[in-house]
């Protein structure tokens, strides 16, 4: 597992692989792992390090029905209700009746999660589910345990290349449409084609456009933007959630390029309270489960409290916790805390909304499946129907876990057969220098709370975001960041409503008329088109197709 540097004249001379693999977190390291069982020869490109995914931060568990107490229909009710009427119920009943399964293959490679002390599962609660179904490891570091125990089953994997420093340019199509591999630019700013019988994405999302996310900096629609430069759809991409509790470091501990610190949800599951500069509960009388309700509707009661007082934070008051407690259930956020001036033991933590998850992604099915024969999507840069106008919380690692089997059944099942790529009209690279500009205007206008007129600034800076000479790692993340800017912000513009984590300002209200998926496409000029899909047009196991 090592950088990598194409050989020269590698457009000329394309490496080859059985399947390609785009992202390393918990669906792409799945789906690679299941192909790798059956002797699929496999390409993993990760665009920084094999760590930097969204899954080796995640401090959250997964969700999985594990106790006698709970059940797969109330998992499913949880889920819907989350969703705000945009979840499709073939999918969600899907994932809720795999995940204990999923979660049990996991730990026979070798994850380990928290017990209690008659040696069971450690279940914790967190907002928006009725039931304690949440497992974590390492008190805090549950996605990091579930990375390094994928890593370490794909250690040693015969017919599996990992390449690090690699970024996915564009997905190569064959003659007929269907996906045959990737152009892909190196460390050292040189392209080449990889040919490959299919290709799945595993990117992750977009949430890294904003400055104050919980995302690695590599988080920046990549494969979003690949996939609609090759003919997928992109559905419900305005949906982005907001989680209300990123830490605010004090200023004279902020350092340039330091990683966003999160607030796990499991600090208000186990009773941390979320507090106004008077000490003043900022959810009471909010909401029926007040602290613990879904994440859209804390991040809005942040920021409605905020805009009204002037306060440019708010406090998370775990101090009643001990010293002992938060030493055993959250180590890591200590650390990090306390690394950046805070201590959490003796004083409340400063916190405020981050960009966090993409609910919307490319439109596909629980097997990943796209509109591009041969491609697929997994995981947060898929939209399944799972997630709907807002995640719950832990779904989406359970989430990559189920679908990056399904993926790799479903490749194996149905081996593609492409025949070789052919060109297609391309238009030049944006300026990479527009990048810095546009995410600057979606940090204020297509935030946690949006209005028309702030959108349509978005729209139009990312419309025209300058051209550059020559394709390079900054045009690249330019030309990316610009299309899904874009795209963001003229569906959040059409979608006149409030919804889950898509929050209008100037219409405050949810609206019957829009329970219905924005399914958005490129046309031959490169001009986005959308058609309305109601919800619930495809109830089935397999999720929107």
């Amino acid at each position: 597992m090592h950088g990598w540097e194409l050989p020269h004249g590698a457009e000329d001379r394309p490496l080859r692989t059985g399947v390609l693999v785009v992202g390393s977190g918990v669906a792409g390291l799945t789906t690679a792992w299941c192909l790798c069982r059956s002797g699929v020869p496999t390409t993993i490109l990760t665009r920084a390090s094999l760590s930097d995914s969204s899954t080796d931060w995640a401090q959250g568990g997964l969700a999985a029905v594990w106790s006698p107490e709970d059940s797969t229909r109330s998992h499913v009710a949880d889920t819907l209700t989350a969703g705000a009427g945009l979840c499709e119920p073939g999918p969600v009943r899907a994932l809720a009746a795999e995940a204990p399964e999923a979660l049990r293959r996991l730990i026979a490679l070798g994850a380990r999660f928290d017990t209690g002390p008659d040696g069971g599962a450690d279940l914790h609660l967190e907002g928006g589910h009725s039931a304690r179904r949440i497992l974590h490891a390492g008190g805090d570091r549950s996605g990091h345990e579930v990375h390094r125990a994928l890593v370490a089953a794909l250690r040693g994997r015969a017919r599996l290349d990992v390449r690090e420093s690699v970024r996915v340019v564009d997905v190569l199509t064959d003659a007929d449409g269907e996906a045959c591999g990737a152009r892909v630019l190196d460390g050292r700013g040189r392209t080449g084609s990889i040919l490959a019988g299919a290709v799945v994405l595993a990117s992750g999302g977009i949430a890294g456009l904003w400055p104050t996310s919980t995302n690695p900096p590599v988080c920046t629609g990549d494969g979003l933007a690949a996939a609609l430069r090759a003919g997928a759809r992109a559905r419900d991409v305005e949906f982005l959630q907001f989680h209300p509790t990123v830490l605010v470091v004090p200023p004279r501990w902020r350092r340039p390029g330091d990683r966003g610190v999160l607030i796990s949800e499991a600090v208000r599951g186990d009773g941390a309270l979320l507090v106004d500069h008077g000490g003043a509960r900022i959810m009471a009388g909010v909401h029926q489960l007040a602290d613990l309700a879904p994440r859209d509707v804390v991040s809005s009661a942040e920021h409605a409290h905020m805009a009204r007082t002037g306060e440019p934070h708010l406090f998370l008051d775990a101090t009643a916790f001990g010293a002992a407690a938060w030493r055993e259930r959250f180590p890591s956020i200590l650390r990090m805390c306390r690394e950046r001036g805070v201590d959490p033991v003796t004083e409340p933590i400063p916190v405020r909304p981050g960009a966090h998850y993409h609910c919307g992604g490319v439109r596909a099915d629980m097997a990943g499946r796209t509109d591009v024969p041969g491609l697929h999507a997994v995981g947060e840069a898929a939209c399944t129907g799972v997630q709907g106008a807002n995640r719950l919380a832990s779904n989406s690692l359970t989430e990559g876990l189920v679908m990056g089997r399904r993926a790799a059944e479903a490749i194996i099942a149905d081996f593609p057969r492409p025949g070789p790529p052919v060109a297609r009209p391309s238009s030049p690279p944006a300026d990479g220098g527009a990048t810095g500009g546009i995410r600057r205007l979606l940090a204020e206008y297509a935030g946690v709370l949006r209005t028309d007129e702030g959108l349509a600034l978005v729209e139009a800076a990312a419309q025209e975001p300058g051209r550059a000479a020559g394709l390079d790692d900054a045009s690249l993340t330019a030309t990316n960041t610009a299309l899904v800017a874009a795209l963001l912000a003229r569906a959040a513009r059409r979608r006149r409503e409030s919804r889950g984590c898509h929050r209008r300002a100037d219409l405050l209200v949810e609206d019957p008329a829009w329970l219905v998926h924005q399914d958005w496409s490129l046309d031959d000029e490169r001009r986005p088109r959308v058609r309305d899909v109601p919800v619930g047009r495809c109830d089935d196991a397999e999720g929107p197709r």
